[in-house]
């Protein structure tokens, strides 16, 4: 493909997203499937629906949190934004540019704009390159000279709060934390518009937590980055989402604004995760409900008939063991939910 045929390509997805060009990045019934196995005796296992149906749009200078328990779909989610995984079906679109399906080379002008922060500091860096090395790399990749690059990386060093003379120092030498920075430094050298972070505080002590978050807080405030925060801890979102995302078994079941959620949960799931969080004052936390869940979440190869979550569900009805309920406008604002009975409604 020639550079005209890339620019051709891109000019032509941008023309089928324009409706949605007011959102920095605007996900539409996004689905990932991976194949089954086959077993030591020949038998198949069927396939995973990990992702299934997610939509949402993230806005710019905007901070969505994308939140759920351990294995709901949500890094898998993540990497599909940036292509690093294939969507199976659904769309995503990055300022009016649907990226979904994009050759490499199409591709790669917007991966300027598009950018990644892993949950292992470590493992996400080559431990046989200079951490120089590791933060130059985008720009090189994108045309950049090399003794440019350098002092970029420099630059972006001292920006995330490390010594610039220690470029040439393998990963290794870093502490988590120390390692979390030069990951986030690496995700800044094309100045992008949105980082995708997954967990990017999850591997680290608490104390680098409170560290990093300030970090990514200071650097939306001065670059107007956009982020979509996946994590687990509901404190942290808290703390650095604009609105929150929450999925169960591959499925947005509520998204809204963060004091709307956090206050009035709808989602009787969302509603479970928020009595888990631990609250410091003792007088309140052993006046508030505790929900716990009934059971394991269902396996996404076997998912339940209707509601997914309703084998869980303290609220379930007939109706939500055969009919799967969908995202709709509920209570004040612009909050979704996914429940034939939400909290907002009465029973």
């Amino acid at each position: 493909m020639t550079p005209a045929d890339s620019r051709a390509t891109v000019d032509c997805a941008r023309n089928e997203t324009a409706d949605r060009s007011a959102a920095l990045l605007s996900v539409r019934q996004l689905v990932k499937t991976f194949p089954g196995r086959r077993t030591r005796t020949g038998r198949a296992t069927p396939p995973v629906r990990a992702v299934d149906g997610v939509s949402f749009d993230v806005r710019a200078g905007e901070t969505l949190g994308l939140v759920g328990e351990s294995g709901c779909g949500k890094s898998t989610t993540g990497r599909m934004l940036v292509r690093l995984l294939e969507p199976t079906g659904g769309s995503v679109a990055f300022d009016g540019v649907d990226i979904s399906h994009l050759g490499q080379r199409a591709m790669r002008p917007l991966r300027r704009s598009l950018q990644m922060i892993f949950q292992d500091p470590h493992s996400s860096l080559n431990p046989r390159q200079r951490v120089s090395r590791i933060i130059a790399d985008p720009m090189l990749v994108q045309g950049i000279d090399a003794g440019a690059a350098r002092r970029r990386a420099a630059e972006l060093m001292e920006q995330v709060g490390l010594i610039p003379e220690h470029l040439d120092r393998y990963p290794h030498e870093f502490s988590g934390g120390q390692a979390q920075r030069i990951g986030i430094a690496r995700a800044l050298a094309t100045q992008p518009r949105l980082i995708i972070a997954d967990e990017p505080v999850s591997a680290l002590d608490v104390s680098i937590q409170a560290q990093i978050v300030n970090l990514l807080e200071r650097l939306q405030q001065e670059m107007g980055l956009a982020y979509v925060f996946i994590a687990h801890d509901l404190s942290v979102v808290k703390r650095v989402c604009d609105r929150v995302a929450v999925m169960y078994l591959g499925r947005i079941v509520e998204i809204g604004e963060r004091n709307e959620v956090y206050t009035t949960p709808a989602h009787p799931y969302t509603r479970a995760l928020l009595s888990a969080v631990p609250v410091p004052d003792p007088v309140v936390e052993r006046a508030r409900e505790r929900i716990v869940l009934q059971g394991d979440p269902p396996s996404p190869a076997e998912p339940p008939s209707g509601c997914t979550f309703h084998p869980r569900c303290f609220k379930a009805r007939d109706i939500c063991r055969t009919d799967q309920p969908l995202l709709r406008i509920t209570g004040r604002g612009e909050r979704e939910v996914a429940c034939h009975f939400p909290e907002t409604e009465s029973v």
